[in-house]
């Protein structure tokens, strides 16, 4: 039901459009096409060293979309189906590129563990109030604030493209393109563990980087005061 619910407007179910692909419906796979590439090309883009090689890995996947679908057993929607088909189209290119290690890079390696937050701003075990905030975070702009908007957005994107590989993929999964943990752990074959530490992290990270940008921003507007 869910997977229904989150269907794109307009995409009628997927039996229905199984079955038209089936048919050779070029409306049908027009419509695919027009919903689901956007997703798909910034995906790619995570396996691959260019744009153009995520061009061609797109091309490749719906083109074995097409020989592949009277095999589709609905095991999966179709949406993550196609998803599994350009991930590991992805995967096989991001090798020859030496863009990526093989699949094994998914799984969190060391460098996925540990604290996401430096220790030491936090107090220390023997203080009553230990593992609190020395100092608590500074708040961040409201969405108000409107004029920095568009560069929080670029901010973002900045920080995910600079995360590692395993944890880029996952969460441009999950907090791009909206889908659930389960259909993730499909998409990749994760373990509900890997898909939670990868997205932790990466979600960490992010925070980390917007923090540090907040706080120049903050600094800025002070020193502009000051001097006005």
């Amino acid at each position: 039901m869910e997977r229904e619910a989150r269907r794109a407007p307009g995409l009628p179910p997927d039996h229905d459009l199984v079955e038209r692909l089936r048919d050779r419906d070029e409306a049908a796979f027009a419509l695919l096409v027009d919903s689901w590439s956007g997703g798909l090309s910034r995906l790619a883009r995570s396996f691959v060293a260019t744009n153009e090689s995520a061009a061609e890995v797109l091309q490749d996947t719906w083109l074995a979309v097409i020989k592949g679908i009277d095999a589709f057993e609905g095991r999966s929607s179709l949406k993550t189906w196609v998803y599994r088909i350009l991930v590991n189209t992805a995967k096989r290119r991001g090798v020859r590129e030496g863009r990526i290690v093989p699949m094994s890079s998914l799984a969190p390696i060391d460098e996925d563990y540990g604290p996401t937050v430096d220790p030491d701003r936090f107090l220390d075990a023997g203080h009553e109030w230990a593992g609190h905030w020395r100092e608590f975070p500074a708040l961040w702009p409201s969405p108000e604030q409107a004029a920095l908007s568009g560069e929080v957005r670029a901010e973002v994107v900045a920080a995910v493209a600079d995360l590692p590989d395993r944890q880029r993929i996952v969460i441009t999964l999950r907090d791009v393109e909206g889908y659930t943990s389960e259909e993730v752990r499909e998409i990749l074959d994760l373990s509900v563990a890997n898909q939670r530490v990868l997205l932790h992290r990466a979600r960490a990270r992010v925070r980390a980087r917007l923090e540090t940008y907040f706080a120049a921003v903050d600094a800025e507007r002070v020193g502009g005061e000051a001097v006005s």
